[in-house]
């Protein structure tokens, strides 16, 4: 299963400068999680941005968690 979603995060060095997008759409994951993270629900995003499926945010979601399970993060602010 998480494969499968993980699979609709796609980086291609000529969209949106190689940052991982949902499905090649052009919208960034870290857009996506801007959005979440201001408090939009998951159907308030869906009604905003038609071409995006649930299965879509549960993707950016999924691979956030995967961002930060490597072994070592610099300082995240300056």
């Amino acid at each position: 299963m998480e494969d499968t979603l993980l699979n609709r995060i796609t980086i291609d060095p000529n969209i949106c400068h190689g940052k991982p997008v949902v499905r090649g759409l052009r919208y960034p994951v870290e857009d996506i999680l801007d959005l979440l993270a201001s408090n939009m629900t998951h159907q308030q995003i869906l009604e905003d941005y038609e071409d995006l499926e649930e299965e879509d945010l549960q993707a950016c979601l999924l691979f956030a968690k995967k961002m930060i399970q490597v072994k070592h993060i610099g300082k995240l602010v300056a």
